[in-house]
């Protein structure tokens, strides 16, 4: 029997629903997902086996102009998702400006690479404004196979993959049959407790924001995880802190309500703030954090 193995890496904007889609197509809540803009800061893997095939999908930082070092590192990823993907699946949505970052659309072009092209968010819109995308981005990307999807209620996702499928270069797989990621659980807590940071502050609090777990202890009955959440000033802290530590204690039981639920089992989560002044571009802090530098 034939066996197929690639990459096929999501690419697109801030905001259009990369890493929903990722999580609909793995079948897992692997990526985080919240309403900011720049939530996916790492390149997540998510695998799917079948006995014929392994599909590697990889979410990736919403496209962007670096403003600071840490936005350069999450560029690196998208540059390397697109050096070394099999399928490139750029998204779209239904509200952002087709011609939006025309270089890179160009780029992807000239690359040689099958492009599928997903509108997504199509049930928040008519069948009219779908199809006059639809024929937009077919003009626009010739060399693209457009697809409208909605990655929220699951619309369409089957041709999308039956196109994934089709392409899918022959290969042996890359990981073993019963691998779901390439993260450790030690990622997965990091971005857990992010994304409760992201969902519970507003203005530069989640964006000044960095998680890294200092100590992850596993038992058959419960994990043990402590914490440290990194601000770059004292103002920030006090209010991630909140009165009273009010507003940390809700991030914490967030977290650790969700992080049971993903492990299937206790967690005993411990929360510390500190000051890392100006780690965003600190090359050898964001090196420590994981970023490519």
């Amino acid at each position: 029997m034939t066996h197929k193995s690639g990459f096929v890496n999501i690419i697109g904007n801030p905001n259009v629903g990369k890493s929903t889609l990722m999580n609909a197509l793995v079948g897992e809540k692997l990526s985080i997902i919240t309403s900011k803009a720049q939530t996916t800061r790492h390149r997540l893997m998510g695998i799917v086996n079948g006995e014929d095939f392994q599909i590697v999908y990889s979410d990736t930082p919403g496209i962007l102009k670096p403003a600071y070092k840490l936005q350069q590192a999450m560029m690196k990823f998208v540059e390397t998702a697109l050096e070394d993907a099999d399928i490139i699946l750029y998204v779209t949505d239904t509200v952002e400006t087709p011609n939006k970052n025309q270089e890179f659309l160009n780029k992807l072009q000239q690359l040689g690479k099958p492009i599928v092209l997903a509108i997504n968010k199509v049930d928040l819109t008519t069948q009219e404004k779908v199809q006059e995308l639809f024929n937009l981005w077919s003009t626009m990307m010739p060399n693209a196979t457009v697809i409208p999807i909605s990655a929220l209620h699951g619309f369409n996702l089957n041709s999308l993959v039956d196109f994934i499928l089709d392409r899918l270069p022959e290969g042996p797989e890359f990981f073993p049959k019963d691998t779901l990621t390439d993260k450790t659980l030690r990622f997965f807590a990091s971005e857990i407790i992010r994304e409760k940071i992201l969902n519970n502050y507003r203005k530069e609090i989640p964006y000044s924001v960095e998680v890294e777990i200092e100590q992850y202890t596993e038992s058959d009955t419960i994990d043990r995880i402590k914490a440290i959440i990194y601000v770059e000033r004292e103002s920030q802290k006090s209010i991630l802190i909140g009165h009273q530590g009010n507003m940390l204690k809700k991030v914490g039981t967030e977290a650790r309500l969700e992080l049971e639920a993903f492990l299937g089992k206790k967690v005993y989560l411990e929360l510390f703030v500190k000051v890392n002044e100006n780690w965003r571009n600190d090359t050898s802090k964001l090196k420590r954090f994981g970023y490519p530098l």
